[in-house]
């Protein structure tokens, strides 16, 4: 790794990749389009990469004073563990879990933050929102495409961790006010 990315930026990196892994491991897993892999063969990765790893990125965003990072990856481990060793019980519970887990999500799109991160955040929100619409009306159909959700998801956030690593692009470029309009100096 260059040695002009920070203490800070690496917790970010490892965390976002933590989080995207886990991301794409839980949508592609409901979307049904790799033959045999379900949404169960994604527990040991939101258990040990999602749950565990997101979270010690979380702490130790907390200790580089990165309160939201620390913020999102503890939180967003707890969840995840949570998710990888309970037992859901009936539909209606797991679609609980799941609107509240959106909570979460939508809490951190909110917050502000990098283009990225909000948008991995806000993908996310969307896909935990309509896997628990999808619980509460059994209904195959919505959880494929809050799989999907959740795959854009985890594309998005591996790219952040990816490009902070490469210096690739962060930020879309902004317009000026309007059609024809230049900026003079």
């Amino acid at each position: 790794m260059d040695k002009d990315v920070s203490a800070g930026a690496t917790t970010t990196i490892v965390g976002r990749l933590a989080l995207g892994i886990t991301l794409l491991a839980f949508g592609l897993g409901h979307t049904d389009v790799i033959d045999g892999v379900t949404a169960a063969d994604a527990v040991s990765i939101a258990q040990y990469v999602g749950g565990i790893a997101l979270f010690v990125a979380g702490l130790m965003a907390f200790r580089d004073r990165d309160t939201a990072n620390g913020t999102a990856f503890t939180a967003l481990g707890a969840l995840w563990f949570t998710w990888a060793v309970s037992d859901a019980g009936s539909a209606n519970a797991a679609g609980l879990f799941l609107l509240l887990f959106a909570l979460v999500a939508l809490s951190l799109t909110l917050a502000g933050g990098d283009q990225l991160g909000q948008g991995a955040y806000g993908l996310f929100f969307v896909a935990l929102v309509l896997m628990a619409i999808a619980q509460f009306a059994d209904n195959d159909g919505l959880t494929k495409v809050g799989g999907w959700f959740a795959v854009a998801a985890g594309a998005v956030a591996w790219y952040a961790a990816t490009a902070a690593m490469a210096h690739w692009p962060t930020v879309l470029p902004r317009r000026a006010a309007g059609r024809g309009v230049t900026a003079t100096g």
